[in-house]
């Protein structure tokens, strides 16, 4: 029996959608019957307008799409200015005020107290500007992600641009395909450093070369069904396709019809594509995306360039860049510059003036990155000193601390009614006491700290050094927040998840696991040997002992609040059954 969000969809859907948006926000949002706002939610997110968590009733977040996170001029102006304008709640958060843009881990924006009657002024704002909401999120294909800085890497092997683009015009703007059975995730990699993480993705291309007619040609090796999030993360696993750039389109085209097609809608919690890739086989979905989906001869993969991945893979800095933060030369000669912002929140004021600055200093397009950070692109090298001279680089640093550099955090319990902790705020006061607590050898550019507050795992914790995850626990007689805490996880030629340590230990305590583990890191290891390289050698056993939880002098301000963190959220749903529910966002 079909989920019954499947007969939501099947009543209306994708682009349907729109109008009925538009008729509720003219009539405000106590016109939606209040028995029905479970199917219209559903239904809302294909637009990207989610409602937020219990007690914040009439509020949205919003997200918004592009290809490869490319902002371009005047677009990230006027992001920011709806965020000034339509994005303020009724308190201010304590440490990032109100009204503030989210960045996120697929390289898009959230923004978030969005009322419903707002609705419309936004869209017109953002839509004129080529900015929009459709297909971001809800049962269908989410921003594609892609390297943020392809057409301006100076070692880019393919320029994936147009493919990028055809996808997002062809494929998720076509409306016969909005209804998926579950969220679907397409990344493109053209570079040398696999930042596009296509091992983690429902469909990933990835550079590959081949004999093709006798000649060596560039391409694409294909890969299907990665995935993290349930505690039950899976790798990409090869198609054993190669396509050249003019094939890509039509066999990733392929897959997604093959999966909107074939793919499991009557249980939720096993029917992402990597579910479905674990239950086909590769071998019996290649084999039918050549007999019904393709009509040219799928040829077997090539040779890849998975050997040179660097990006989060726990490689040393002289073996590539494991990020985008710093200064970077371009193709062109000109440079581009990666700033730090800290677990991926920006002001209003603070999207307006790197708009400014993108504009003064470099051609006003702004990239954004997997790891919630954005990039002035295009940038004179006789400009670059004045640039990093402006006092908000001072703030958004393309020179962070270690810890600063690498972390990730998702959107928590201040928003989302799935997870079980605070993070965003956690995580900033967690990154200014290990800064000033932890030192760490001169040579360790950064260790990736990612913080999810549930097990469907945003904020990737699956794939860091060190990775948190959002659990309850009780602590002297009492419920706290808590966390799961695992260790050497990462993208790269090998994906590799965390192995999880440490159960359940109170948030208080996290910072001293932290700050123990990486001191015996720092103590033990070889020279050069990075943090994943030293938990690969040093074994289960010693890194349990290791990561010892502690109280310390880290004052942790959200410990017993119950998931009502500083806002106050109605009190009648338990940690308990937000545990249970599914993760269907």
């Amino acid at each position: 029996m079909a989920h019954k969000k499947e007969t939501y969809k099947e009543e209306l859907y994708g682009d349907a959608v729109r109008e009925k948006i538009l008729e509720f926000a003219e009539e405000g949002f106590d016109s939606i019957p209040e028995d029905e706002h479970d199917e219209w939610f559903t239904r809302f997110k294909f637009w990207g307008v989610f409602h937020q968590r219990s007690g914040q009733e009439g509020y949205f977040m919003m997200r918004l799409t592009n290809a490869n996170g490319r902002l371009k001029p005047g677009q990230l102006r006027a992001i920011g200015e709806v965020a000034r304008d339509y994005c303020t709640g009724p308190a201010d958060n304590p440490e990032f005020g109100n009204g503030f843009v989210d960045l996120t881990t697929r390289q898009s924006i959230q923004l978030h107290w969005v009322r419903l009657e707002d609705i419309p002024a936004i869209w017109e704002t953002l839509e004129s500007v080529g900015v929009t909401t459709r297909s971001a999120g809800g049962d269908t294909m989410r921003n594609i992600s892609g390297c943020p800085v392809a057409g301006r890497d100076k070692h880019e092997l393919v320029d994936t641009r147009p493919l990028l683009e055809r996808f997002r015009e062809e494929l998720r703007g076509d409306d016969e395909l909005a209804n998926m059975p579950r969220k679907f995730n397409i990344s493109v990699t053209g570079c040398r450093e696999g930042c596009a993480q296509d091992a983690i993705n429902d469909v990933g291309v990835e550079p590959a070369f081949k004999m093709v007619d006798g000649e060596a040609t560039l391409g694409y090796n294909v890969r299907v069904g990665g995935g993290l999030g349930g505690k039950k993360p899976r790798k990409a696993r090869s198609l054993d396709v190669f396509v050249t750039p003019e094939e890509a389109y039509d066999v990733v085209r392929g897959f997604v019809e093959l999966y909107h097609d074939h793919g499991d809608r009557d249980v939720r919690s096993k029917n992402r594509a990597r579910f479905f890739v674990d239950d086909w086989g590769t071998e019996q979905i290649r084999d039918l995306l050549q007999e019904e989906y393709v009509d040219f001869e799928l040829r077997s993969a090539g040779t890849d360039v998975r050997e040179e991945y660097s990006y989060n893979a726990g490689r040393p800095p002289a073996e590539g860049k494991a990020d985008h933060v710093g200064v970077h030369e371009q193709k062109d000669g000109d440079y581009y510059v990666g700033l730090s912002v800290a677990v991926g929140r920006l002001t209003a004021e603070d999207a307006v003036e790197l708009a400014d600055l993108a504009e003064e200093y470099g051609s006003g397009e702004v990239r954004l990155t997997r790891r919630q950070n954005p990039l002035l692109v295009d940038v004179p090298e006789s400009e670059l000193d004045d640039l990093l001279a402006e006092p908000l680089l001072s703030k958004h640093t393309p020179e962070p601390n270690p810890f600063q550099r690498g972390a990730i955090a998702c959107t928590g319990t201040e928003f989302c009614s799935l997870a079980l902790t605070e993070t965003k705020a956690r995580t900033a006061r967690m990154l200014r006491w290990l800064r000033d607590n932890v030192d760490l050898p001169e040579d360790v550019e950064n260790v990736h700290l990612h913080y999810s507050g549930c097990t469907a795992d945003c904020g990737q914790a699956n794939t860091a050094d060190i990775g948190l995850l959002g659990m309850r626990a009780r602590k002297d007689g009492e419920m706290v927040e808590a966390m799961d805490v695992g260790v050497g996880g990462g993208v790269g030629e090998e994906p590799s998840f965390v192995e999880w340590v440490r159960q359940r230990v109170p948030a208080d305590e996290v910072p001293g696991a932290i700050k123990n583990l990486v001191e015996a890191f720092a103590a033990h290891r070889e020279d050069g040997q990075t943090f994943r390289e030293w938990v690969d050698v040093t074994g289960t056993e010693a890194l349990v002992e290791l990561c010892e939880p502690e109280e310390t002098t880290y004052d942790d301000p959200y410990l017993t609040d119950a998931k009502q963190s500083w806002y106050p959220f109605e009190d009648d749903e338990s940690a308990t059954e937000a545990a249970e529910t599914p993760a269907d966002d």
